[in-house]
């Protein structure tokens, strides 16, 4: 089979997997990119926002939600390889004495935050107050870095033997405010500095710091348009905007990290390695947690993955370095126990992954 075929073969995969997302009347548009081997294909399909003419392409951009944790873990693993920070930083060092957490056997660390194994509630309780109005339309616009240091002053030390890690957007959007505070400048700042303009991703970033999109897709909820989300303090966990051309960019630097530069290139191997396996939850079986990236190793292959979304949008990537394969969905309507965008993402992931038609459990 010759190279252009394989390319077109992919190319088929990824239509045949999009084409029943569109027949929902909830998801306007889909935008798909994967890698397998030396064959790359980028599709996108769809409206940027119902009811108008303007069709999406490669380079829309879509909020992406929690697939933002990936950017911060990497920022972090940067950091360390450029000794601007330690993984094993109490997170006490790089905040003011009044939000300092109360001190345990032993300190809450930077690494804690990013294999979620700080003990943080998935939110901080102070969120509610200010975002329950909000909650479906904007619900992190609101929540300032006070409020984030507040929070933080009243976190529970950690005891002696570290917990299992328990997801925890509180956690990676503090991660994200110490290590923007650690190099002196914002998040979206140091996210543009140090990882997307590194990489070339010209049309990905945190507002404001993003170049203003001509092609920016507008959220659906339920098959109607929706304002985009905005971040303060929290911006770490969710902040980020991408475009299917550009997560081609960001996945093929994380499969290949020998191709970019030091200190990057030691961040991207570092993300991919395994801390903690999870447990207490359904389906965590086998899966064990990386810097923010869920693992796993299904037959021969290392499967490494996240999802994201917000009130509008949909996300999902995920890569394997042992089969040399990549995937990234971006849908503009938000996840939904009806909305099957994540689904069919982690069926595409796998038909990439598997071309011989493995199964797995």
């Amino acid at each position: 089979m010759t190279t252009s075929a394989q390319t077109q073969r992919l190319s088929t995969l990824l239509d045949t997997h999009m084409r029943p997302l569109l027949a929902e009347k909830r998801v306007p548009a889909v935008a798909v990119a994967a890698i397998r081997g030396q064959q790359e294909a980028v599709r996108a399909v769809g409206f940027q926002r119902r009811g108008l003419p303007d069709l999406v392409d490669p380079y829309t951009t879509f909020e992406t939600g929690s697939v933002t944790k990936t950017f911060t873990a990497l920022l972090l693993a940067e950091m360390v390889a450029n000794g601007d920070v330690d993984y094993n930083d109490p997170i006490d060092t790089y905040l003011p004495p009044y939000a300092r957490p109360r001190r345990g056997e032993r300190p809450i660390t930077l690494l804690n935050l990013a294999t979620h194994t700080a003990g943080l509630s998935r939110l901080p309780r102070n969120l509610f107050p200010g975002a329950v109005t909000h909650w479906l339309s904007d619900p992190y616009a609101r929540y300032s870095r006070d409020d984030l240091h507040r929070a933080t002053a009243r976190v529970r030390p950690l005891p002696a033997a570290p917990p299992p890690p328990r997801y925890s957007t509180f956690g990676i959007g503090l991660l994200g405010q110490l290590l923007a505070d650690a190099a002196g400048t914002s998040y979206p700042e140091l996210l543009a500095e140090r990882i997307t303009g590194r990489l070339g991703m010209d049309d990905s970033g945190a507002p404001p710091a993003i170049a203003a999109a001509t092609r920016s897709a507008t959220g659906h909820r339920r098959g109607r348009p929706v304002s985009p989300w905005h971040f303060d303090a929290l911006a770490g966990a969710g902040a980020a905007r991408s475009t299917a051309n550009d997560l081609l960019i960001y996945l093929r630097a994380h499969l290949r990290p020998e191709m970019i530069k030091p200190p990057l290139a030691d961040a991207l191997r570092a993300v991919r390695v395994p801390h903690r396996p999870m447990a207490g939850r359904a389906g965590a079986a086998g899966t064990s947690m990386c810097l923010v990236w869920n693992h796993r190793v299904i037959g021969e292959q290392t499967l490494l993955w996240h999802t994201g979304g917000t009130g509008g949008f949909t996300a999902f990537i995920g890569f394997s370095p042992s089969a040399d394969a990549a995937v990234a969905v971006l849908a503009n309507a938000t996840p939904t126990s009806r909305q099957p965008t994540v689904r069919t993402a982690r069926r595409l992931f796998h038909a990439v992954l598997f071309p011989d038609g493995y199964s797995p459990r």
